[in-house]
């Protein structure tokens, strides 16, 4: 009698156990290698994941593999879903437009208002806002914590403006409900910014893991890339 009611709570603690690691991983919609950066495609309510090898992959918002597609040898740090492009940020200092049909790609280095990419400060992230894309500029130090502002025309893409935000290692943005992201992988942090008065408005402390990239569905739920191969799914309330 004694032994059974041993095995029972043994077993009960095992359930329970099994149980909080189910939930804590619960979060995890799928798995995508060294991703590091996601945006939410409204046309075709799908997401779009850009990793370190060169690849992209389209998922539903469940986390299925629509499709995974290899562009080449690029470092794709960001991408913005439009309704017949998909626009993906370069470490190395350009943008990479592809149509989403043909699947043809055109390479766009950024230029402007002196510019110059390093391996301490490559590009990290990408939102558009009107006609212009934000480019997050990855660094260890506040004060060189910047966004560029970029037209992107037929032949060229062009730095207009440059914003010292000060948010540390900014890895991703996106612009949601007019508010502007910006999640921080060294911080743990989703920070809400304001463009105008060009400051931080709001600060969300975020679970651990490896912060690249984040995005918004019309739903009220938050997608983050994390380098270490996921893509996670939170209901934005919750955080």
């Amino acid at each position: 009698m004694k032994k059974t009611f041993i095995k029972i709570i043994i077993f009960t603690l095992l359930l329970n156990l099994t149980a909080c690691a189910k939930e804590k991983g619960s979060n995890i919609i799928a798995t995508i290698p060294e991703a590091s950066g996601i945006a939410f495609c409204k046309a075709s309510n799908s997401l779009v994941v850009a990793n370190d090898e060169g690849s992209f992959y389209e998922l539903s918002l469940e986390g299925k593999v629509l499709q995974h597609h290899k562009l080449g040898d690029y470092d794709l740090e960001g991408v913005v879903c439009q309704k017949e492009h998909f626009i993906f940020a370069v470490e190395d200092g350009g943008l990479l437009r592809l149509e989403r049909k043909t699947l043809n790609s055109k390479y766009f280095k950024v230029k402007g208002q002196g510019f110059k990419i390093s391996k301490k400060h490559g590009i990290e992230g990408i939102t558009k806002i009107d006609d212009l894309y934000y480019l997050s500029i990855q660094s260890k130090k506040r004060k060189k914590s910047k966004i560029l502002l970029v037209k992107l025309g037929k032949n060229y893409a062009k730095v207009t403006k440059t914003i010292y935000h000060g948010i540390i290692d900014s890895a991703g943005m996106d612009y949601h409900n007019k508010k502007l992201f910006i999640v921080s992988d060294k911080e743990e942090r989703l920070y809400q910014y304001d463009l105008k008065r060009e400051t931080i408005l709001k600060t969300i402390k975020l679970p651990k893991f490896a912060q690249e990239g984040v995005t918004f569905d019309n739903e009220g739920y938050v997608y983050f890339a994390d380098d270490n191969g996921a893509v996670l799914k939170y209901l934005f309330s919750d955080l």
